[in-house]
């Protein structure tokens, strides 16, 4: 019987090193919520290109986004974004939001407007001893800074491509190999150089290399990374804490 999680997991990366996938089915097997900070951006940048508003138009971005409803779902088992009351998990995985993305949540208002919000969803999830794995680009540096365990999961930029193009495929989309590792590299690019919560990792970061890791691999080894830090009780199924 798995043990639940009590308490904040924080994944941090790069794209095409699998955390989203590592960090809903740790949260599936542990019993927590889960919190997919990036699609968070997601929504604002499908609001944003529905507007037909430039998203290099930082005044005209953080004027639609203060209006606009976003709600990202915290069960694992069935990941849900919501733009305005609307469930719109397909559109934010088009390539359209893909390019855009990057320079909407560079933005530093639109960041501080979702990053208080995610700090709400966390709050939530753990206030009565619960637990939630969280993952995006900037957790265990300025969501969740105090949180317990922060892990910064890479993988070699060929391995990572290879990922990126399988996942398009999955989605309906065609990308050869050199056109996905061009694709992670601007992102990686414009992530890790952004001005405000550029992507690194933690000081006190537990770094793991995925190239060579199956995904139960992955999550074997971070439910060991949790299991030491205390993060771990009572049991799943019963909810004891």
């Amino acid at each position: 019987m798995a043990q639940a999680l009590c308490g904040v997991v924080a994944l941090d990366g790069p794209s095409g090193t699998g955390k989203t996938t590592a960090a809903r089915k740790l949260a599936t097997q542990l019993g927590a919520g889960y919190l997919d900070t990036g699609a968070m951006y997601r929504v604002a940048t499908l609001a944003v290109l529905r507007a037909g508003i430039d998203p290099a138009d930082e005044d005209a971005v953080v004027a639609l986004v203060r209006r606009t409803r976003i709600e990202v779902g915290t069960d694992p088992g069935a990941p849900s974004a919501f733009l305005d009351g609307a469930e719109v998990g397909a559109e934010i995985r088009t390539e359209d939001v893909n390019r855009a993305v990057s320079a909407v949540s560079a933005v530093p208002e639109i960041r501080e407007l979702l990053v208080a919000e995610q700090r709400r969803v966390i709050r939530e999830a753990t206030g009565s001893g619960g637990g939630i794995v969280v993952d995006g680009r900037d957790i265990g540096t300025v969501v969740a800074p105090e949180a317990p365990l922060k892990v910064f999961l890479t993988a070699s930029a060929d391995v990572r491509a290879r990922r990126r193009s399988a996942q398009d495929a999955a989605e309906g989309r065609q990308s050869s190999p050199d056109q996905a590792k061009a694709s992670v590299q601007r992102r990686d690019h414009l992530d890790s150089t952004r001005a405000t919560s550029p992507l690194r990792a933690a000081d006190d970061a537990v770094l793991l290399d995925t190239s060579d890791l199956t995904i139960d691999e992955v999550i074997t080894r971070l439910a060991e990374l949790a299991d030491g830090r205390g993060l771990l009780g009572g049991e799943v199924a019963g909810v004891r804490r």
